[in-house]
Protein backbone atom coordinates (compact mmCIF):
# COMPACT_ATOMS: atom_id res chain seq x y z
CA UNK A 1 0.00 0.00 0.00
CA UNK A 2 2.76 2.41 0.63
CA UNK A 3 6.28 3.86 -1.05
CA UNK A 4 9.33 3.52 0.30
CA UNK A 5 8.54 6.96 2.06
CA UNK A 6 5.18 5.58 3.34
CA UNK A 7 3.58 7.52 0.53
CA UNK A 8 0.18 6.11 -0.01
CA UNK A 9 0.20 4.47 -3.06
CA UNK A 10 -3.55 4.27 -3.62
CA UNK A 11 -3.18 8.17 -4.00
CA UNK A 12 -1.23 8.81 -7.54
CA UNK A 13 -0.39 6.84 -10.12
CA UNK A 14 2.68 9.12 -10.34
CA UNK A 15 5.61 6.46 -10.39
CA UNK A 16 7.88 9.61 -9.22
CA UNK A 17 6.69 8.88 -5.89
CA UNK A 18 8.12 5.30 -5.65
CA UNK A 19 11.67 6.70 -5.83
CA UNK A 20 14.09 9.71 -4.58
CA UNK A 21 12.68 12.41 -6.95
CA UNK A 22 15.65 15.33 -6.84
CA UNK A 23 14.33 18.54 -5.42
CA UNK A 24 13.64 21.51 -7.43
CA UNK A 25 12.55 25.36 -6.78
CA UNK A 26 14.80 27.70 -5.28
CA UNK A 27 17.26 25.45 -3.91
CA UNK A 28 19.96 25.85 -6.72
CA UNK A 29 22.86 27.92 -6.66
CA UNK A 30 23.26 29.15 -10.30
CA UNK A 31 26.19 30.78 -10.22
CA UNK A 32 29.16 29.08 -8.78
CA UNK A 33 29.30 30.22 -5.17
CA UNK A 34 33.15 32.09 -5.62
CA UNK A 35 31.67 34.48 -8.27
CA UNK A 36 28.57 35.78 -5.72
CA UNK A 37 30.68 35.61 -3.10
CA UNK A 38 33.43 38.12 -4.69
CA UNK A 39 30.78 40.12 -5.61
CA UNK A 40 29.05 40.32 -2.05
CA UNK A 41 32.00 40.85 0.24
CA UNK A 42 32.12 44.18 -2.53
CA UNK A 43 29.28 45.72 -0.02
CA UNK A 44 30.18 47.63 2.69
CA UNK A 45 26.73 48.05 4.53
CA UNK A 46 26.17 44.18 3.91
CA UNK A 47 29.04 43.47 6.21
CA UNK A 48 28.98 45.44 8.45
CA UNK A 49 24.86 44.30 9.23
CA UNK A 50 26.24 40.99 9.31
CA UNK A 51 29.20 41.58 11.55
CA UNK A 52 26.70 43.46 14.06
CA UNK A 53 23.77 41.16 13.68
CA UNK A 54 25.81 37.75 13.86
CA UNK A 55 28.03 38.94 16.50
CA UNK A 56 24.88 39.78 18.74
CA UNK A 57 23.27 36.42 18.35
CA UNK A 58 26.48 34.41 18.90
CA UNK A 59 26.69 36.01 22.51
CA UNK A 60 23.57 36.05 23.27
CA UNK A 61 23.25 32.47 22.52
CA UNK A 62 26.60 31.82 24.29
CA UNK A 63 25.25 32.98 27.46
CA UNK A 64 21.96 30.86 27.14
CA UNK A 65 23.86 27.75 26.67
CA UNK A 66 26.28 28.41 29.47
CA UNK A 67 23.58 28.19 32.06
CA UNK A 68 22.44 24.86 30.98
CA UNK A 69 24.85 22.47 32.60
CA UNK A 70 23.34 19.45 31.07
CA UNK A 71 23.22 21.27 27.44
CA UNK A 72 25.34 18.43 25.74
CA UNK A 73 22.83 15.43 27.07
CA UNK A 74 20.54 17.92 25.35
CA UNK A 75 21.78 17.80 22.06
CA UNK A 76 22.72 14.09 22.39
CA UNK A 77 18.86 13.46 22.95
CA UNK A 78 17.68 15.79 20.61
CA UNK A 79 20.08 14.38 18.04
CA UNK A 80 18.77 10.36 18.95
CA UNK A 81 15.31 11.50 18.48
CA UNK A 82 16.06 12.79 15.10
CA UNK A 83 18.11 9.75 14.03
CA UNK A 84 14.83 7.58 15.50
CA UNK A 85 13.10 9.84 12.98
CA UNK A 86 15.25 9.03 10.58
CA UNK A 87 15.05 5.38 10.83
CA UNK A 88 11.33 4.97 10.94
CA UNK A 89 9.81 8.46 8.92
CA UNK A 90 7.65 6.00 6.60
CA UNK A 91 5.99 5.04 9.58
CA UNK A 92 5.63 8.23 11.44
CA UNK A 93 4.67 9.97 8.57
CA UNK A 94 1.58 7.01 7.55
CA UNK A 95 0.56 7.75 11.92
CA UNK A 96 0.99 11.42 11.16
CA UNK A 97 -2.00 11.40 8.17
CA UNK A 98 -4.12 8.98 10.03
CA UNK A 99 -3.99 11.32 12.94
CA UNK A 100 -4.85 14.04 11.34
CA UNK A 101 -7.65 12.66 9.21
CA UNK A 102 -8.98 11.39 12.68
CA UNK A 103 -9.05 15.04 14.02
CA UNK A 104 -10.69 16.83 10.93
CA UNK A 105 -7.59 18.10 9.21
CA UNK A 106 -6.76 16.55 5.27
CA UNK A 107 -3.57 15.45 4.53
CA UNK A 108 -1.63 15.78 0.89
CA UNK A 109 1.66 14.11 -0.49
CA UNK A 110 3.93 16.17 -2.63
CA UNK A 111 6.90 14.47 -4.21
CA UNK A 112 8.73 17.82 -5.29
CA UNK A 113 7.79 21.67 -5.84
CA UNK A 114 5.67 21.78 -8.54
CA UNK A 115 3.31 19.52 -7.10
CA UNK A 116 3.07 21.31 -3.84
CA UNK A 117 2.57 24.23 -5.52
CA UNK A 118 -0.25 22.72 -7.73
CA UNK A 119 -2.22 21.45 -4.30
CA UNK A 120 -1.79 25.06 -2.48
CA UNK A 121 -2.78 26.76 -5.86
CA UNK A 122 -6.46 24.33 -6.01
CA UNK A 123 -6.78 25.22 -2.28
CA UNK A 124 -6.17 28.73 -1.97
CA UNK A 125 -8.98 29.27 -5.25
CA UNK A 126 -11.44 26.83 -3.43
CA UNK A 127 -11.73 29.14 -0.12
CA UNK A 128 -10.29 32.25 -0.94
CA UNK A 129 -12.47 34.95 -2.61
CA UNK A 130 -12.05 36.78 -5.71
CA UNK A 131 -11.52 40.91 -4.46
CA UNK A 132 -13.00 43.83 -6.43
CA UNK A 133 -9.10 43.63 -7.76
CA UNK A 134 -10.18 40.68 -9.80
CA UNK A 135 -7.26 38.73 -7.42
CA UNK A 136 -7.19 36.46 -4.80
CA UNK A 137 -5.50 37.05 -1.74
CA UNK A 138 -3.90 35.06 1.12
CA UNK A 139 -1.53 35.69 4.07
CA UNK A 140 1.49 33.50 5.60
CA UNK A 141 3.59 33.08 8.36
CA UNK A 142 7.18 32.88 7.52
CA UNK A 143 8.17 29.16 6.14
CA UNK A 144 11.46 27.98 4.60
CA UNK A 145 9.55 25.28 3.00
CA UNK A 146 7.30 27.53 0.76
CA UNK A 147 9.97 30.08 0.31
CA UNK A 148 11.95 26.36 -1.01
CA UNK A 149 9.30 26.07 -3.50
CA UNK A 150 8.74 29.19 -4.73
CA UNK A 151 5.05 29.26 -3.33
CA UNK A 152 4.93 33.22 -3.18
CA UNK A 153 6.47 33.60 -6.98
CA UNK A 154 3.41 30.60 -8.22
CA UNK A 155 0.46 31.71 -6.43
CA UNK A 156 1.30 35.13 -8.35
CA UNK A 157 1.88 34.38 -11.37
CA UNK A 158 -1.95 32.45 -10.93
CA UNK A 159 -3.59 35.74 -9.83
CA UNK A 160 -3.37 35.05 -6.27
CA UNK A 161 -0.88 37.59 -3.88
CA UNK A 162 0.69 35.86 -0.50
CA UNK A 163 0.78 38.47 1.75
CA UNK A 164 4.20 37.58 4.45
CA UNK A 165 3.18 38.89 7.81
CA UNK A 166 6.32 38.35 9.57
CA UNK A 167 8.48 41.56 9.73
CA UNK A 168 11.40 40.45 8.02
CA UNK A 169 9.50 38.72 5.36
CA UNK A 170 7.61 41.69 4.95
CA UNK A 171 10.51 43.78 4.48
CA UNK A 172 11.93 41.48 1.67
CA UNK A 173 8.35 41.34 -0.04
CA UNK A 174 8.02 44.76 0.14
CA UNK A 175 11.62 45.43 -1.63
CA UNK A 176 11.32 43.07 -4.43
CA UNK A 177 14.11 41.16 -2.20
CA UNK A 178 15.22 37.90 -1.32
CA UNK A 179 16.14 36.30 2.32
CA UNK A 180 19.68 36.15 3.50
CA UNK A 181 19.21 34.95 6.67
CA UNK A 182 16.77 31.61 8.34
CA UNK A 183 16.23 33.82 11.61
CA UNK A 184 17.05 37.18 10.29
CA UNK A 185 15.36 37.60 6.46
CA UNK A 186 16.60 40.98 5.92
CA UNK A 187 19.48 41.02 8.05
CA UNK A 188 21.03 42.54 5.04
CA UNK A 189 18.74 45.98 5.50
CA UNK A 190 19.72 48.75 7.48
CA UNK A 191 16.83 51.10 9.43
CA UNK A 192 17.01 53.53 6.78
CA UNK A 193 16.29 51.39 4.25
CA UNK A 194 13.41 49.82 5.57
CA UNK A 195 11.87 52.73 6.41
CA UNK A 196 12.77 53.89 2.51
CA UNK A 197 10.81 50.32 1.73
CA UNK A 198 7.72 50.56 3.85
CA UNK A 199 7.05 54.38 2.49
CA UNK A 200 7.50 52.62 -1.23
CA UNK A 201 5.54 49.73 -0.46
CA UNK A 202 3.06 50.24 1.90
CA UNK A 203 -0.34 52.64 1.04
CA UNK A 204 -0.58 53.57 4.95
CA UNK A 205 3.10 55.10 4.97
CA UNK A 206 4.54 58.18 4.44
CA UNK A 207 7.36 60.91 4.63
CA UNK A 208 6.60 61.35 8.19
CA UNK A 209 7.68 57.46 9.21
CA UNK A 210 10.85 57.90 10.61
CA UNK A 211 13.45 55.15 10.85
CA UNK A 212 12.94 54.31 14.52
CA UNK A 213 12.02 50.49 14.88
CA UNK A 214 9.04 51.48 17.21
CA UNK A 215 7.84 53.44 14.71
CA UNK A 216 8.63 50.98 12.07
CA UNK A 217 6.90 48.02 14.18
CA UNK A 218 3.71 50.56 14.49
CA UNK A 219 3.89 51.11 10.72
CA UNK A 220 3.61 47.12 10.31
CA UNK A 221 1.15 46.35 12.25
CA UNK A 222 -0.98 49.01 11.03
CA UNK A 223 -0.85 47.44 7.23
CA UNK A 224 -1.19 44.26 8.70
CA UNK A 225 -4.24 44.74 10.76
CA UNK A 226 -6.49 44.90 8.20
CA UNK A 227 -5.21 41.84 6.81
CA UNK A 228 -5.20 39.72 9.75
CA UNK A 229 -9.22 40.13 10.38
CA UNK A 230 -10.40 40.03 6.63
CA UNK A 231 -8.46 37.37 5.06
CA UNK A 232 -10.24 33.89 4.85
CA UNK A 233 -6.77 31.86 4.07
CA UNK A 234 -4.09 31.64 5.72
CA UNK A 235 -0.58 29.34 4.78
CA UNK A 236 2.03 28.25 7.76
CA UNK A 237 4.94 26.22 7.74
CA UNK A 238 5.56 24.15 10.65
CA UNK A 239 8.45 23.22 13.14
CA UNK A 240 7.26 20.32 14.30
CA UNK A 241 4.54 17.77 13.89
CA UNK A 242 3.36 15.57 16.30
CA UNK A 243 2.91 11.78 14.80
CA UNK A 244 1.57 10.37 18.00
CA UNK A 245 -1.45 13.23 18.05
CA UNK A 246 -1.32 15.18 14.45
CA UNK A 247 -0.75 18.19 16.21
CA UNK A 248 1.40 20.79 14.73
CA UNK A 249 3.45 24.21 15.89
CA UNK A 250 4.59 27.38 14.81
CA UNK A 251 7.56 28.98 17.24
CA UNK A 252 8.27 32.91 16.53
CA UNK A 253 8.69 35.98 18.37
CA UNK A 254 6.14 38.39 16.90
CA UNK A 255 2.63 37.13 17.51
CA UNK A 256 2.17 36.89 13.58
CA UNK A 257 1.71 33.31 13.32
CA UNK A 258 -0.31 32.99 16.22
CA UNK A 259 -2.71 35.02 14.21
CA UNK A 260 -2.40 33.83 11.22
CA UNK A 261 -3.09 30.50 12.45
CA UNK A 262 -6.42 31.15 14.68
CA UNK A 263 -8.45 34.12 12.52
CA UNK A 264 -8.41 32.83 8.88
CA UNK A 265 -11.24 30.33 8.21
CA UNK A 266 -9.12 27.87 5.87
CA UNK A 267 -5.14 26.95 7.23
CA UNK A 268 -3.07 25.28 4.65
CA UNK A 269 0.56 24.29 6.47
CA UNK A 270 3.26 22.85 4.08
CA UNK A 271 5.93 21.00 6.10
CA UNK A 272 8.89 19.25 5.02
CA UNK A 273 8.68 15.22 6.15
CA UNK A 274 11.57 15.38 8.36
CA UNK A 275 9.84 17.88 10.49
CA UNK A 276 8.24 14.77 12.10
CA UNK A 277 8.65 13.74 15.93
CA UNK A 278 7.27 10.85 17.39
CA UNK A 279 6.10 12.20 20.86
CA UNK A 280 4.21 15.02 21.89
CA UNK A 281 6.72 14.55 24.97
CA UNK A 282 9.50 14.92 22.76
CA UNK A 283 8.72 18.54 22.51
CA UNK A 284 10.05 19.31 25.83
CA UNK A 285 14.10 18.66 24.35
CA UNK A 286 13.29 20.90 21.26
CA UNK A 287 11.83 23.40 23.05
CA UNK A 288 15.05 24.11 25.10
CA UNK A 289 17.63 23.56 22.27
CA UNK A 290 15.53 25.49 19.59
CA UNK A 291 15.17 29.26 21.27
CA UNK A 292 18.40 28.88 22.54
CA UNK A 293 20.53 28.12 19.53
CA UNK A 294 18.42 30.61 17.55
CA UNK A 295 17.51 33.66 19.12
CA UNK A 296 19.16 33.57 22.27
CA UNK A 297 16.74 33.13 24.58
CA UNK A 298 15.11 30.94 27.63
CA UNK A 299 12.26 30.72 25.71
CA UNK A 300 10.49 31.68 22.29
CA UNK A 301 7.48 34.36 23.27
CA UNK A 302 4.85 32.76 21.04
CA UNK A 303 4.31 28.79 20.89
CA UNK A 304 1.41 27.73 18.69
CA UNK A 305 0.20 24.43 18.69
CA UNK A 306 -2.68 23.10 16.83
CA UNK A 307 -4.61 19.54 16.51
CA UNK A 308 -7.04 19.30 12.98
CA UNK A 309 -10.53 21.04 13.81
CA UNK A 310 -12.35 22.32 16.79
CA UNK A 311 -16.03 23.07 16.30
CA UNK A 312 -16.47 27.27 16.58
CA UNK A 313 -12.82 27.97 17.33
CA UNK A 314 -10.13 28.63 14.87
CA UNK A 315 -9.77 27.40 11.39
CA UNK A 316 -12.22 25.42 9.78
CA UNK A 317 -11.03 23.77 6.87
CA UNK A 318 -7.09 22.27 7.58
CA UNK A 319 -5.02 21.10 4.93
CA UNK A 320 -1.50 19.73 5.74
CA UNK A 321 1.29 19.51 2.48
CA UNK A 322 3.55 17.08 3.14
CA UNK A 323 6.08 17.90 0.93
CA UNK A 324 9.52 15.52 -0.24
CA UNK A 325 11.16 17.67 -2.54
CA UNK A 326 14.47 16.02 -2.84
CA UNK A 327 14.07 14.74 1.15
CA UNK A 328 13.65 10.92 0.22
CA UNK A 329 16.93 11.70 -2.00
CA UNK A 330 18.88 13.00 0.84
CA UNK A 331 17.36 10.08 3.13
CA UNK A 332 18.92 7.13 0.79
CA UNK A 333 22.02 8.81 1.60
CA UNK A 334 23.81 6.49 4.43
CA UNK A 335 25.92 9.88 5.84
CA UNK A 336 24.11 12.46 4.17
CA UNK A 337 20.79 11.67 5.65
CA UNK A 338 21.89 13.64 8.91
CA UNK A 339 21.36 16.89 7.47
CA UNK A 340 17.72 16.50 7.89
CA UNK A 341 18.10 16.40 11.33
CA UNK A 342 18.16 20.09 10.90
CA UNK A 343 15.62 22.30 12.99
CA UNK A 344 16.27 25.82 10.86
CA UNK A 345 17.71 27.04 13.74
CA UNK A 346 20.61 29.01 12.11
CA UNK A 347 22.97 28.45 14.95
CA UNK A 348 25.40 27.33 12.44
CA UNK A 349 25.64 30.45 9.99
CA UNK A 350 25.66 33.06 13.28
CA UNK A 351 29.03 31.00 13.87
CA UNK A 352 30.11 30.58 10.46
CA UNK A 353 32.90 33.03 9.09
CA UNK A 354 32.61 32.15 5.31
CA UNK A 355 29.04 33.38 5.85
CA UNK A 356 29.65 36.78 7.96
CA UNK A 357 31.79 37.91 5.15
CA UNK A 358 29.24 37.19 2.34
CA UNK A 359 25.88 36.83 3.41
CA UNK A 360 23.22 34.74 2.33
CA UNK A 361 22.80 35.43 -0.65
CA UNK A 362 25.86 34.21 -2.46
CA UNK A 363 24.27 30.84 -1.71
CA UNK A 364 21.69 31.10 -4.16
CA UNK A 365 19.79 28.70 -2.43
CA UNK A 366 16.74 29.60 0.13
CA UNK A 367 18.94 27.67 2.67
CA UNK A 368 22.23 29.54 3.44
CA UNK A 369 25.44 29.03 5.48
CA UNK A 370 26.54 26.05 6.64
CA UNK A 371 23.82 23.65 6.62
CA UNK A 372 22.34 25.41 2.80
CA UNK A 373 26.10 24.53 1.95
CA UNK A 374 24.88 20.78 2.59
CA UNK A 375 21.23 20.56 2.43
CA UNK A 376 20.97 22.11 -1.18
CA UNK A 377 23.54 19.40 -3.14
CA UNK A 378 21.53 16.31 -1.00
CA UNK A 379 18.08 17.27 -1.67
CA UNK A 380 19.13 17.95 -5.62
CA UNK A 381 22.29 16.61 -6.05
CA UNK A 382 25.77 18.32 -6.96
CA UNK A 383 25.58 17.79 -10.48
CA UNK A 384 22.00 20.41 -10.92
CA UNK A 385 23.26 24.02 -11.95
CA UNK A 386 26.14 25.26 -9.77
CA UNK A 387 25.13 23.19 -6.16
CA UNK A 388 28.68 21.38 -6.35
CA UNK A 389 30.13 24.91 -5.57
CA UNK A 390 28.35 25.13 -2.44
CA UNK A 391 30.57 22.50 -0.33
CA UNK A 392 33.04 24.50 -0.76
CA UNK A 393 31.76 27.64 1.16
CA UNK A 394 33.59 26.35 4.49
CA UNK A 395 37.11 26.87 5.97
CA UNK A 396 36.35 23.23 8.06
CA UNK A 397 36.54 25.18 10.85
CA UNK A 398 34.25 23.06 12.65
CA UNK A 399 32.43 25.84 14.45
CA UNK A 400 29.00 24.97 12.84
CA UNK A 401 29.24 21.29 14.53
CA UNK A 402 30.22 22.72 17.86
CA UNK A 403 26.89 25.11 17.33
CA UNK A 404 24.46 22.84 16.34
CA UNK A 405 22.07 21.57 18.74
CA UNK A 406 21.14 18.44 17.27
CA UNK A 407 24.86 17.53 16.22
CA UNK A 408 25.00 17.86 12.79
CA UNK A 409 28.65 16.72 11.13
CA UNK A 410 28.47 19.75 8.76
CA UNK A 411 32.08 19.28 8.31
CA UNK A 412 32.23 15.78 7.30
CA UNK A 413 29.31 16.36 5.29
CA UNK A 414 30.94 19.22 3.40
CA UNK A 415 34.30 17.03 2.74
CA UNK A 416 32.04 14.36 1.41
CA UNK A 417 30.42 16.35 -0.82
CA UNK A 418 33.22 17.48 -2.23
CA UNK A 419 34.63 14.28 -2.76
CA UNK A 420 31.04 13.69 -5.06
CA UNK A 421 31.39 17.04 -7.02
CA UNK A 422 34.86 16.02 -7.85
CA UNK A 423 33.80 12.75 -9.17
CA UNK A 424 30.40 14.27 -10.94
CA UNK A 425 31.59 17.50 -12.08
CA UNK A 426 35.47 18.32 -12.32
CA UNK A 427 37.39 17.67 -15.35
CA UNK A 428 40.96 18.01 -15.67
CA UNK A 429 42.49 20.78 -14.55
CA UNK A 430 45.49 22.90 -13.64
CA UNK A 431 45.72 21.58 -10.60
CA UNK A 432 45.11 18.13 -11.21
CA UNK A 433 48.12 18.50 -13.44
CA UNK A 434 49.74 20.24 -10.78
CA UNK A 435 49.57 17.65 -8.18
CA UNK A 436 50.24 15.22 -10.11
CA UNK A 437 53.34 16.74 -11.34
CA UNK A 438 54.24 17.30 -7.65
CA UNK A 439 53.19 13.54 -6.52
CA UNK A 440 55.78 12.19 -9.34
CA UNK A 441 58.82 14.62 -7.84
CA UNK A 442 58.01 14.08 -4.09
CA UNK A 443 57.71 10.47 -4.70
CA UNK A 444 61.59 10.10 -5.71
CA UNK A 445 64.39 11.30 -3.50
CA UNK A 446 66.70 11.98 -6.65
CA UNK A 447 63.89 13.69 -8.43
CA UNK A 448 63.51 15.73 -5.54
CA UNK A 449 67.32 17.11 -4.78
CA UNK A 450 66.75 17.82 -9.01
CA UNK A 451 63.93 20.44 -8.25
CA UNK A 452 65.57 21.91 -5.08
CA UNK A 453 68.71 22.49 -7.22
CA UNK A 454 66.43 25.13 -8.85
CA UNK A 455 65.31 26.96 -5.71
CA UNK A 456 68.04 29.89 -6.24
CA UNK A 457 67.37 30.62 -9.22
CA UNK A 458 63.69 31.07 -8.07
CA UNK A 459 64.51 33.05 -5.01
CA UNK A 460 66.95 35.00 -7.69
CA UNK A 461 63.37 35.69 -9.62
CA UNK A 462 61.56 36.26 -7.13
CA UNK A 463 63.73 37.92 -4.45
CA UNK A 464 61.08 40.43 -3.60
CA UNK A 465 58.12 37.98 -2.93
CA UNK A 466 55.94 37.11 -5.77
CA UNK A 467 53.14 39.10 -6.82
CA UNK A 468 52.32 37.97 -9.90
CA UNK A 469 51.91 34.28 -10.83
CA UNK A 470 49.91 32.21 -14.32
CA UNK A 471 47.45 29.78 -14.29
CA UNK A 472 45.57 28.96 -11.06
CA UNK A 473 48.28 30.68 -8.99
CA UNK A 474 47.01 33.57 -9.97
CA UNK A 475 44.04 33.67 -7.57
CA UNK A 476 46.65 34.22 -4.71
CA UNK A 477 48.68 36.35 -6.08
CA UNK A 478 45.57 38.56 -6.55
CA UNK A 479 45.21 39.14 -2.93
CA UNK A 480 48.39 38.11 -1.08
CA UNK A 481 52.41 38.13 -2.03
CA UNK A 482 53.75 34.59 -2.24
CA UNK A 483 57.50 34.88 0.13
CA UNK A 484 60.33 34.24 -1.79
CA UNK A 485 61.70 30.79 -1.85
CA UNK A 486 64.91 29.93 0.36
CA UNK A 487 68.12 30.85 -1.47
CA UNK A 488 69.61 27.51 -0.07
CA UNK A 489 67.84 24.06 0.21
CA UNK A 490 67.55 21.92 3.61
CA UNK A 491 69.67 19.22 2.10
CA UNK A 492 71.99 21.84 0.61
CA UNK A 493 72.46 23.46 3.93
CA UNK A 494 72.43 20.29 5.78
CA UNK A 495 75.69 18.62 3.74
CA UNK A 496 77.53 22.17 4.27
CA UNK A 497 76.85 22.13 7.86
CA UNK A 498 75.96 18.46 9.27
CA UNK A 499 77.12 16.45 6.82
CA UNK A 500 80.04 15.09 8.91
CA UNK A 501 77.43 14.52 11.68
Amino acid sequence: MSTFLGIPRRRTTNPRLSRAVPGTGNIVEKTPFPTLAEHEMSNVQLRSNLSKATTTIRTKRAERVAEMPHWEDLRTQGHNVKTYVMEHLPELLVQFEEAVKQRGGHVHWAADAGEANAIVEKLAREHAPVLPSGRREVIKVKSMATQEIGLNEHLESRGIDALETDLAELIVQLGNDRPSHILVPAIHRNRNEIRDIFIRGMESADESLTSDPTDLTRAARVYLRKKFLSTKVAISGANFGIAETGTLSIIESEGNGRMCVTLPETLISVMGIEKILPRFSDLGTFMQLLPRSSTGERMNPYSSFWTGITEGDGPQNFHVVLLDNGRTRALADEHGKQALHCIRCSACMNVCPVYERTGGHAYGSVYPGPIGAILSPLLTGVEEGENGSLPYASSLCGACYDACPVKINIPEMLVRLRAQDSEKNSSPSQLNAALRVASWVLSDGRRMSAAESALPLAALVGRDGFKSLPGIAGAWTNTRTIPAPPRESFRSWWRKNRGDA
